[in-house]
């Protein structure tokens, strides 16, 4: 409960960030400028006659008119509210410029090693600023290091990490040749080591092309704004004509009113109560949010997001937990489900990542097996490696291995398969040469696959025993959530950048109406502007930097707390609890 309140301190204080308030309260007097303020004909009549009764006022004082107190309070009200409607807008628009920030950052505090010797064997290196690399330079990236650049692997083999790019949660293998070696700038590499060749110049790298599509988005007014900007024009023409005929029904009747009494009653008059204040409605809704722990960048879409057609959400991190989770045992025919189980807690015993700790969970919660302490058992862990791609114990002349199902059958050799090199690394499986064991192996993983999730293959003592099923969990209560939706007339398109298989999958098990499979950022915002060209109010919620240039065009952009910072700057509500 003291977290939720700390967020909600946080979230208001968000709405007053400095940062924020000292450049809009500067470009409220910049938005004086009357090719500015044209663009709200209503505040732009308001400036008029603001600066109008400025110069009455001025005359009278060095004349020494009448009514000098009146006329001065007349000008503060007229010069405040075309100062805080401008205000209103300049908070808006400067947490629009924030967007591209964070990518910007991104690009320009990475570092490079920067390899100096001409010898393969030699990885003597000197550290450079990443954004001074060059085509052809070459550098090296150890476990743990960010990709400074867009380039191709020419030696080594490294498991990548590309969730702050593609959004997906799983990492990928990243090798010299074939179609494995092409790598991105913002990636960070998880294990083992690779020489990467940059092949993107500054300026055309892939962070570079998602700033260019997040500063190209800009967010289309609703039409329920253009329908009351409409109406609010009419009115102010209506109440013009009014108050200009004024003087002469009073000159007729036999007396005389000021400039500023029909200043002060036409402003009256006209909706400038309304013109004026709708940022300040939105704020107001933007607070209200608050309470429900989700923070609103702007009016507009608490405005919006009454009137979404088409909600358009991220799989990873939105619709799913974003880490993949055992929930099953596929055992082969002849092996008990109890025995899987065990020897995958025993890979698992060491495995720190989320996939490891739900394997031993699963077999703990389902199995009542219980953890062993490695020292105990005499175990030395054997850790994942991008060119074994599997991990477990070797105890007492005794080994488990868990891994990739073609690395585990690779590791036990012999008669179970033979294999098709390519490169350094062997790549496709004979299935004329597989055990039977093999091929049922190969099944089932294959199954799993179909299923939309991920197989790991699991052998102890060279025996094959089955797959661990591997998933990414949709989170509770999703399904319920998008029915809801449903039934108000929302549609909902579930994105991923996974093949169209799994996403179809995750898709029916979430219960959204469509999706799209292997997107892009380009394929997102495609999308989101075919919708608006429809006429279509769209709505996005996403997590990652790929996500920002979407969440920047959607009509309403939400964005995970979870999610990185380009993704919560891109977007204009963010949702504290990530769901």
């Amino acid at each position: 409960m003291d977290i939720i309140k700390t967020q909600k301190r946080g979230a208001s204080s968000a709405l007053l960030d400095p940062k924020i308030v000292l450049p809009a309260i500067a470009a409220s007097f910049k938005k004086l400028d009357p090719r500015v303020m044209i663009k709200s004909p209503v505040m732009f009549v308001v400036e008029v006659v603001a600066a109008l009764t400025t110069v009455i006022f001025i005359k009278n004082l060095m004349s020494g008119g009448e009514d000098i107190a009146f006329t001065f309070q007349i000008i503060l009200w007229l010069w405040f509210t075309v100062l805080f409607a401008n205000f209103a807008e300049a908070v808006a628009e400067g947490r629009g410029k924030a967007q591209a920030e964070t990518l910007k950052k991104t690009r320009t505090e990475s570092q490079a090693k920067l390899l100096t010797g001409n010898d393969s064997s030699d990885h003597s290196y000197r550290m450079v600023a990443g954004t001074t690399l060059k085509v052809g330079d070459i550098v090296l990236v150890e476990a743990g290091d960010l990709i400074p650049s867009d380039g191709e692997v020419i030696e080594g083999v490294a498991s990548v990490n590309e969730a702050a790019i593609t959004g997906e949660s799983a990492p990928v293998i990243r090798e010299s040749g074939g179609d494995r070696s092409a790598v991105t700038g913002g990636t960070q590499v998880l294990s083992d080591w690779i020489r990467v060749r940059i092949t993107a110049a500054q300026g055309s790298t892939f962070i570079d092309r998602m700033i260019k599509l997040v500063e190209g988005a800009e967010r289309q007014k609703t039409p329920n704004e253009i329908a009351l900007n409409i109406l609010l024009l009419g009115l102010t023409i209506i109440f013009v004509f009014a108050t200009v005929t004024i003087p002469s029904y009073a000159a007729y009747a036999g007396g005389t009113i000021s400039v500023v009494v029909l200043v002060a009653l036409f402003v009256t008059l006209i909706p400038t109560t309304i013109g004026a204040l709708l940022s300040a409605i939105g704020i107001a809704g933007m607070d209200r949010l608050v309470r429900f722990n989700v923070l609103a960048m702007s009016g507009r879409a608490v405005e919006a997001a009454g009137d979404v057609d088409t909600l358009l959400l991220d799989k990873t991190g939105t619709i799913t937990l974003g880490n993949r989770q055992a929930t099953a045992f596929r055992p082969l025919r002849g092996v008990t489900e109890q025995e899987l189980a065990d020897a995958a807690q025993l890979a698992s015993l060491a495995d720190e990542t989320p996939e490891g700790r739900s394997i031993v969970v699963l077999a703990k919660e389902k199995y009542g097996i219980r953890g062993r302490d490695m020292a105990e058992l005499g175990a030395t862990f054997v850790p994942f490696t991008a060119q074994t791609r599997m991990s477990g114990i070797d105890a007492s002349g005794s080994s488990v291995r868990k891994g990739a199902v073609d690395s585990i059958l690779a590791f036990v050799g012999g008669t179970e398969m033979a294999t098709v090199s390519s490169g350094n690394t062997a790549r496709a499986l004979q299935p004329a040469n597989l055990s039977p064991a093999a091929r049922e192996l190969q099944t089932i993983a294959d199954e799993v696959a179909k299923a939309g999730g991920t197989p790991l293959g699991v052998v102890r003592d060279g025996k094959l025993l089955g797959v661990i099923y591997l998933k990414d969990i949709v989170k509770g209560g999703i399904r319920e959530r998008f029915a809801e939706l449903r039934q108000m007339g929302i549609r909902t398109i579930m994105i991923t950048g996974d093949n169209p298989m799994t996403a179809a999958a995750i898709a029916a098990e979430a219960g959204v109406d469509d999706f799209l499979a292997q997107a892009t950022p380009e394929d997102k915002l495609k999308l989101i502007r075919d919708e608006q060209a429809k006429g279509k109010l769209v709505a996005m919620c996403g997590d990652g930097t790929n996500d920002a240039p979407a969440l920047a065009q959607a009509d309403v952009g939400v964005a995970m707390n979870t999610g990185t910072q380009a993704a919560r700057e891109a977007g204009n509500m963010v949702d504290l609890d990530s769901n």
